[in-house]
């Protein structure tokens, strides 16, 4: 099956039509490219629609405003159908002030069905005869102009997505796990946004900086600032202007010198040519500052919680093999995490804690009060420990 011919929306009145057309549809498939391998900051770089019967690319960096999509993506009365939604998601939330309402996911559905392969090019290959080359997946979606084989790339992602999804909608149906398809939708609409701006705490987060100690800690703090600044300048991901462990080797060596920088393996003279004198000024920051301090955690579990959160931890992985799904279409972490710390003793303490809804009630209530009472777990007063002392 070959693809349709598509209209490419770059001016306000054709997104004024294209916005029409979608409205007055039951459902409309989308999906969006962005341009995170190439940008400081990623941005909504293009966004693709299909409905019966036609196929919309539309160009956000037109010069146009996107009036309107907000209130049409909060419109219950039209589903929204998308292929692993999250990260589409977070990138229109940025965009618009919004909360997507009546989400289909094709991916999702998958999972909860138990297929193990759930790409979009394996279900196009293997239930509509068409092979989706891999060669754009890592397009810069912010250049222009788009070239006709990265327009062709574009369509395919929505193109099927109206029969995919009417596809598993009737296994759901069949297998009597519509309603809790439609409650996981719910839930995964309402994705969080992911805090990126960079501070002083950042460089945590790099690969073997747990490790390093006194004035290694602070040149790594400093020198993760620096990177952030160049990519920002040159508007870049940071990962491309130096790699983590280039950040790790340099903060270990400790170079005073552009022959010291140099010397360093992982150190490119590319690299050491336009950032040398950041670089070595890092250096010298960090060992003249004090060596920073972890920032503290959360509060810890207590051992009763913790040992809960083991037993429904269990409890999960077991029921997911006995369904033949990964253990998060079961429930996700965070949901047993929190049952963990409640510990409900009856399925009424369980429901006023909001934290399943209908469909998860029904199907795993019972068991997971069953797994915490049938192996309760006491904690000791203080006062007998301190008489055991």
């Amino acid at each position: 099956m070959s693809p349709r011919l598509f209209s490419y929306i770059d001016t306000p009145a054709a997104w004024r039509d294209c916005l029409k057309r979608m409205r007055d549809e039951p459902r409309v498939a989308l999906d969006a490219e962005a341009n995170s391998l190439f940008a400081y900051r990623e941005s909504l770089c293009l966004l693709q629609a299909t409905i019966p019967g036609e196929d919309f690319i539309i160009d956000p960096l037109a010069g146009f405003p996107l009036d309107g999509l907000g209130e049409f993506l909060a419109d219950a009365s039209i589903e929204k159908i998308f292929h692993a939604c999250e990260y589409d998601l977070i990138l229109l939330g940025r965009e618009f002030d919004w909360q997507i309402e009546n989400l289909f996911d094709t991916m999702w559905a998958a999972r909860i069905l138990g297929y193990k392969n759930m790409g979009l090019a394996g279900f196009l290959e293997e239930r509509f005869e068409v092979k989706v080359s891999k060669k754009h997946q890592k397009a810069n979606w912010g250049a222009r102009p788009l070239t006709e084989s990265q327009l062709a790339y574009a369509q395919m992602d929505t193109h099927f997505l109206l029969e995919l999804r009417d596809q598993f909608a009737a296994e759901l149906q069949e297998k009597g796990r519509y309603e809790e398809a439609l409650e996981i939708f719910s839930e995964i609409s309402r994705v969080r946004q992911p805090d990126r701006e960079h501070d002083e705490h950042s460089f945590w987060s790099i690969r073997g900086a747990h490790d390093l100690r006194g004035h290694a800690r602070a040149i790594l703090q400093a020198l993760d600032g620096a990177r952030d600044a160049e990519a920002r300048r040159r508007n870049t991901p940071p990962f491309k202007v130096a790699g983590s462990n280039v950040l790790i080797a340099i903060a270990k060596a400790k170079p005073r010198s552009y022959d010291e920088l140099r010397r360093i393996s992982c150190v490119s003279p590319t690299l050491a040519g336009r950032m040398g004198g950041a670089l070595l000024q890092a250096v010298e920051e960090g060992l003249k500052a004090p060596a920073p301090v972890q920032p503290k955690r959360a509060a810890r579990l207590s051992n009763e919680d913790r040992e809960r959160l083991e037993l429904l931890t269990d409890w999960r992985k077991k029921t997911a093999q006995a369904r033949g799904v990964e253990s998060d279409v079961v429930l996700h972490r965070d949901r047993v995490f929190e049952i963990a710390r409640l510990n409900p003793q009856t399925t009424e303490e369980l429901a006023a804690a909001g934290l399943l809804g209908p469909q998860r009630f029904r199907l795993y209530a019972d068991s997971i009060v069953q797994t915490l009472v049938d192996n309760a777990i006491h904690t000791i007063p203080a006062e007998v420990t301190e008489a055991n002392d």
